[in-house]
């Protein structure tokens, strides 16, 4: 396990890896990694325009052959080796980069969404033998749009997205034991939206929960 990875993740992304099977690990951590990557592109100080030549830095290698890729990364040395197929990652990377439009309207929350979920759906055709992606999607679409709702400041464009989390099922999700971190994270996810909590980890029920999940995944 690269420390050095693990340590970029939010503590929420932490505890919901640990679950993860041992085979699955790297690859999940990798996801993980690079999601937190870009979200801290997208939320950093700096001019939108320095943002948008760092993400097309990282659409450009994700779309490239790894064997192309430069050297002194510990992110993309991990990706060369991930089991899904990477340059179905660029969808993540154009996901985040939506959230720099000036306007976050409902059509930049789907495009968002879209690419979180078809980040995981990717690294599920590399990890699973058979069965539907949809599922897997569904669980990665609900968490972000919480997440995003959850880091949105105050107005319109938190409003919309609380609202279009609210309209989304929120079933329990019985994901592959491959995929259990995804299923804590979804849990938690649904925990946060009924009792309008600021963070996944909020209050002393969120442990047992996350654990529950981890280990039996219901």
């Amino acid at each position: 396990m690269d420390e050095s990875l693990l340590d970029t993740l939010p503590l929420s992304h932490r505890l919901a890896l640990s679950y993860a099977p041992a085979s699955a690990k790297p690859d999940i951590l990798a996801l993980l990694a690079l999601d937190a990557r870009l979200a801290g592109i997208v939320r950093g100080d700096g001019e939108a325009i320095i943002a948008q030549m760092k993400l097309a830095w990282w659409r450009d290698r994700l779309g490239s052959e790894p064997e192309n890729w430069p050297l002194g990364e510990p992110l993309l040395a991990r990706l060369q080796d991930w089991s899904g197929d990477v340059s179905r990652l660029v969808a993540l990377v154009d996901g985040w980069e939506v959230l720099l439009s000036e306007v976050l309207d409902r059509s930049a929350i789907t495009i968002f969404c879209r690419g979180r979920s078809m980040a995981w759906s990717a690294l599920a055709d590399g990890l699973l033998e058979t069965g539907t992606n949809a599922p897997i999607e569904r669980a990665a679409k609900e968490a972000s749009l919480l997440d995003l709702s959850q880091n949105l400041s105050q107005g319109e464009e938190a409003d919309l997205a609380r609202d279009l989390c609210a309209k989304e099922n929120w079933e329990h999700i019985m994901l592959p034991r491959k995929l259990r971190p995804l299923a804590v994270l979804h849990a938690l996810s649904r925990r946060a939206l009924k009792d309008n909590r600021p963070h996944l980890l909020d209050g002393g029920g969120a442990m047992a929960l996350a654990m529950r999940v981890g280990i039996t995944g219901r």
